[in-house]
């Protein structure tokens, strides 16, 4: 068999349940381009903080540069300075870091390479391949013409190239005003593609910049930038969303037509669509300032920092962007799936604690006044080595309002007048009396307890079906607990009126608020580490808000699994 044969079977064996992407950088690396050597990056404009959507390109970018031994550069494309915040650059590594991937000694930006784009375009310009253009924006808009009708040439485009060099020296110069003159690429007014129809490479924007400072006042176009920049740090693949696979002929052009020391290769996949969620940073941005959410960090926000604050954790959302793959046709995930991935993870390593979130009092009758008893809690039933902590217990209760109804409908195991249920860990009580305030609500539930039932379980053999959770009145912490659910109220948020935006489909029932109380072990937890209320869901401490004398709590998702009813769902109706 020859090297050759032997090469083809090996690429297609290893191409076997490859993703798309993956399949290109396999072939791509057994032909033998680029030396065999793999290098993506991942490529933030710092103009907002990162989303989920980013957290999937981030994943893929690193992803492949640790599956083929490669490397992934972080390179920020900073050539908006009006848009830009050193705020942004900044949240954007800690989000990086925290999904937990590195990009070593490989940080670069855009800006580190504004001398050499310039001396690019200048050699563009002599090679009669670009042009000083004093049209304004409406009439460039004017002459590009539509899809289906060509466009028209400026009156400039055949202006000598010695002028149009001179116009960009005095353009940086800072001799005009913004919107006076661009510099664009000479290709074709006719080009079917739009893009092809002499783009702006460079425009005067009398900005100061986040690094440079106020040494440019003209900044190249991100089209311009964003190829010669993935060829200066020598990328092999260039992997970016569905909707710039119409400038990839652009992209090419550029890398075609200067001298630069190497050649990477654009490749497209379809961007991250979840419902009831939106994606536009320019409508991230909206909601944060105006003021609908609080920050960019807001646990409702999509955004990884929302999602860390929420609960989330890195794991989690690598799983799930993992578990949606990479495909070619833009396409929407459920958040369900989200929920599921998240789910799925804390299950196999939160602890459990006990909370309770609307409390109401709990007073055992029988019970000595000033006795404390303890019992040993198990801190995770998924994992034997996690152990467990000794919880106080006294005749003095919180349980859940919710865990309690006067009149209870047939097959109710909760408290009910002349009801017993077992409290988790603890011992079997029955509910005696109701009280209530001068409203009628209930205020206290005042019980009896069998001292033979310790740990749970009866001696008679008795079954009790209703296990409840509660806390100490003298022991427990008192804690702000918000249950968040989605932002929006509809699976897509731009399905609104024809007069109406996506500010009229947020939802105002995405945060609920209650003051409870949860046991004292609780105060311990570090702010951000995600636990099991029991009954009740996943909790994280809030970082930005809770501290051990002040325990503020964020609901991160549901005990209810939403992903298995959507998939029981689908396969019904398939059925």
């Amino acid at each position: 068999m020859s090297h050759e044969s032997r090469s083809a079977e090996s690429a297609a064996g290893e191409t076997t349940g490859l993703d798309f992407v993956r399949t290109i950088v396999v072939e791509d690396r057994d032909a033998g381009k680029n030396d065999g050597r793999i290098r993506t990056r991942f490529p933030p404009e710092p103009n907002g903080y990162l989303h989920i959507g980013h957290a999937k390109s981030i994943v893929l970018n690193f992803g492949i540069a640790e599956d083929f031994s490669g490397t992934c550069n972080l390179r920020f494309d900073d050539t908006n300075p009006s848009k830009e915040e050193v705020e942004y650059v900044e949240s954007i590594q800690t989000d990086i870091r925290w999904l937990g991937f590195d990009w070593e000694d490989r940080k670069y930006f855009a800006s580190d390479y504004f001398e050499q784009l310039y001396d690019w375009a200048t050699y563009l310009i002599e090679q009669g391949k670009a042009y000083v253009d004093e049209l304004n924006a409406d009439q460039i808009r004017e002459y590009r013409g539509t899809p289906t009708e060509a466009g028209r040439n400026s009156p400039w485009r055949d202006r000598p190239a010695a002028e149009s060099v001179d116009l960009f020296r005095r353009m940086r110069a800072g001799e005009y005003p913004d919107g006076a003159m661009i510099l664009r690429a000479k290709i074709d007014m006719a080009h079917p593609n739009i893009n092809m129809r002499d783009p702006a490479m460079y425009r005067i924007r009398l900005a100061h910049h986040h690094r440079t400072g106020d040494t440019w006042c003209i900044y190249p176009t991100y089209d311009f930038a964003h190829g010669q920049s993935d060829a200066i740090e020598r990328v092999t693949h260039s992997i970016c969303t569905l909707e710039f696979e119409n400038h990839r002929p652009l992209y090419n052009w550029f890398i075609e037509n200067l001298p630069v020391p190497s050649t990477p290769r654009q490749i497209e996949f379809a961007r991250l669509n979840l419902t009831y969620t939106v994606m536009s940073k320019r409508k991230l941005l909206r909601l944060v300032q105006e003021r609908h959410v609080d920050g960019w960090d807001d646990p409702r926000m999509p955004t990884v920092s929302g999602l860390r604050r929420r609960g989330y954790t890195p794991e989690a959302i690598r799983n799930f962007c993992r578990k949606i793959g990479v495909s070619k046709t833009n396409s929407t995930v459920d958040l369900a799936l989200l929920e599921y991935s998240l789910r799925e993870d804390l299950n196999t390593r939160a602890e459990r604690y006990l909370a309770v979130t609307d409390p109401i009092n709990l007073t055992i009758t029988n019970w000595h006044d000033g006795e404390v008893d303890w019992f040993a809690a198990v801190n995770n039933p998924e994992d034997e080595s996690g152990g467990t902590r000794q919880m106080p217990f006294t005749g003095n209760l919180y349980v859940e309002r919710e865990d309690f109804l006067e009149d209870p409908p047939k097959k109710w195991f909760r408290l009910a007048p002349g009801k017993e249920v077992r409290l988790k860990y603890a011992y079997f009580v029955t509910c005696n009396e109701v009280i209530k305030d001068e409203s009628g609500a209930v205020v206290e539930l005042k019980c009896t307890y069998d001292p033979e039932t310790r740990g749970g379980d009866s001696p008679d053999g008795r079954k009790v079906k209703g296990t409840l959770h509660w806390v100490t009145q003298e022991h427990a912490k008192p804690a702000q607990i918000r249950f968040y659910e989605s932002l929006f109220d509809r699976e897509d948020p731009e399905d609104v009126g024809p007069d109406e935006d996506f500010l009229s489909a947020l939802n105002p029932n995405s945060l609920r608020t209650t003051n409870g109380f949860v046991e004292p072990a609780l105060a311990e937890v570090p702010a951000g580490q995600s636990v099991q209320f029991l009954r009740i869901g996943y909790f994280c401490g809030d970082i930005r808000h809770s501290t051990p004398e002040h325990l503020v709590f964020n609901r991160a998702v549901t005990l209810k699994d939403s992903w298995a009813r959507v998939l029981r769902n689908k396969r019904e109706n398939e059925g």
